[in-house]
């Protein structure tokens, strides 16, 4: 499971497929409605928050705003209710991490893309975050 702090546009479509996928079920494990990937460690970022569930249905929406705009229609009935923006913290070192693990994806996967971003200095992050100065997460499986 990867729960990418960046923001979804940078994502090829394999990814952004996946990630909407693994949201779903990150959505599920958060309203406890399977048991696996229960202890996940990519979850305890959205267990941690004031309120994980509208912090998972603020993340799913704007993966759906990115597919929308990819030409992509992924099941909008599938998007939770929003209570309020939330905003959860999120280190530059696991920013910085992100980007070497999406480069070395796209390397494989989409060249054009990696080719547009590998000289990019900063990545925007998914709404959801506020980057703050810190190492790699650690939660982050290295």
């Amino acid at each position: 499971m990867r729960l990418w702090s960046i923001h979804p546009k940078y994502l090829d479509t394999k990814g952004l497929v996946a990630l909407w996928r693994e949201s779903l079920l990150a959505r599920n494990v958060l309203e406890d409605k399977t048991r696996s990937y229960k202890y996940h460690p990519q979850l305890q970022r959205f267990k941690s928050s004031v309120d994980p569930i509208n912090a998972i249905n603020f993340y799913l929406k704007y993966i759906w705003i990115e597919a929308e705009y990819m030409n992509f229609h992924f099941n909008q009935r599938k998007l939770g209710k929003i209570d309020k923006k939330i905003q959860i913290n999120v280190t530059d070192g696991q920013i910085n991490f992100e980007k070497i693990h999406l480069l070395k994806k796209l390397r494989l996967r989409d060249k054009k893309r990696y080719n547009d971003y590998k000289s990019l200095i900063h990545l925007e992050v998914h709404p959801l975050f506020k980057i703050v100065e810190g190492n790699i997460e650690s939660w982050e499986k290295l």
